[in-house]
């Protein structure tokens, strides 16, 4: 399996597997105070593997332009969507909240194939569509009564609008050290969150329940969006997106064992057509004469077709390896997916 995406995958089991623990610890804990908590487990965990990793701090490696990139997308998917969200579930059910969060991975590709031109063929949209209809099929509200007014449901759908740009932002700095990205957004997200919570009266738990809550915000929330950049850097915001819509499915299946939960007919015919999807997705071939533009930045890389340089340092040899590097001008026919060195236009 392509390594980014086994990330992806990865990100979406992780985040998946989060929600039945989370819900365990949702009388605990108020909505949004247990939002805070996450993001903040999930900041504070990776500032502390970034810090072991690097015996001690380094910069981020961010150039002035990627900055406010990353700003934009804290802002969108770690302020403005879980507030959002959060204000629709006043007003709209738990199921139909479900419901309405499948139009993230939409809104996600939209956004990725209109705004940001990245490449679609018939086989990806269609593998897009199976997954989200495995979700819709997982979440379909089953009783009356799951939607009261439109205000709910628009907040809900705003959240999800949020959380597309989001991931589209996300993936403009996603050759960028995913550490530092992931520990940003849950630092801030989590300040947010958790101070808006404390101002609406909320009151902390004893220390055992916050640091079990940070400790499924790191999991969950932390190592799930690191391996998600990962997959943003090697499959474009599109393809990345459809494999983390699986997250509910695994999320499903996790509370059939760890909360005793019975198995229904949507779960299976839900598992049906996101296998079905992923495969189209796997099966993918997508291969053109394309041109690379000078570009320059920096991420971990070996010297491979695409990375044929000069080193300006004292190099050992040894790869993979990370420092800032310059691609030069290059026409070639290989298969390929729109990573971070693939966004062209066709």
């Amino acid at each position: 399996m392509n390594r980014s995406v086994l990330s992806a995958v990865l990100a979406a089991a992780l985040f998946g597997a989060s929600t039945p623990f989370a819900k365990l610890l949702v009388g605990e804990l108020s909505p949004v105070l247990l939002a805070g908590v996450l993001y903040l487990g999930s900041g504070i965990g990776l500032t502390l593997v970034r810090l072991i990793r690097d015996r001690g701090w380094k910069p981020s490696g961010l150039v002035p332009s990627e900055w406010p990139w990353l700003l934009g997308a804290i802002l969108f998917g770690g302020v403005l969507g879980p507030v959002a969200l959060l204000f629709g579930l006043t007003s709209a059910s738990g199921s139909a909240a479900s419901l309405l969060l499948n139009l993230e991975t939409v809104l996600t590709a939209v956004i990725a194939w209109v705004v940001f031109k990245e490449n679609a063929d018939r086989r990806i949209v269609l593998g897009m569509l199976a997954i989200v209809a495995g979700g819709v099929v997982l979440s379909w509200p089953t009783g009356d009564g799951d939607v009261t007014g439109w205000i709910g449901p628009l907040a809900i759908a705003g959240a999800c609008l949020c959380w597309a740009i989001d991931n589209n932002l996300t993936r403009k700095v996603s050759a960028s050290d995913s550490l530092f990205i992931a520990a940003s957004k849950g630092m801030i997200a989590g300040a947010v969150n958790g101070l808006l919570a404390l101002s609406l009266g909320a009151m902390v738990p004893n220390m055992a329940i916050v640091l079990a809550t940070m400790a499924v915000g790191l999991l969950g929330y932390g190592i799930s969006l690191v391996m998600f950049v990962l997959a943003l850097r090697g499959l474009g915001t599109a393809r990345t997106g459809a494999y983390f819509s699986t997250a509910p499915f695994i999320g499903a299946a996790v509370a059939l064992v760890l909360l005793g939960e019975s198995t229904y007919p949507a779960f299976w015919v839900a598992a049906v057509l996101m296998g079905w999807g992923v495969w189209l997705h796997l099966t993918e071939h997508h291969e053109h004469e394309h041109t690379h533009d000078p570009l320059e930045h920096r991420h971990r890389h070996a010297h491979d077709e695409h990375h044929q340089h000069e080193h300006d340092f004292d190099w050992d040899g040894s790869e993979p390896h990370e420092h800032q590097h310059s691609h030069a001008a290059m026409i070639h026919k290989h298969p390929h997916f729109p990573d971070i060195h693939h966004r062209h236009s066709h």
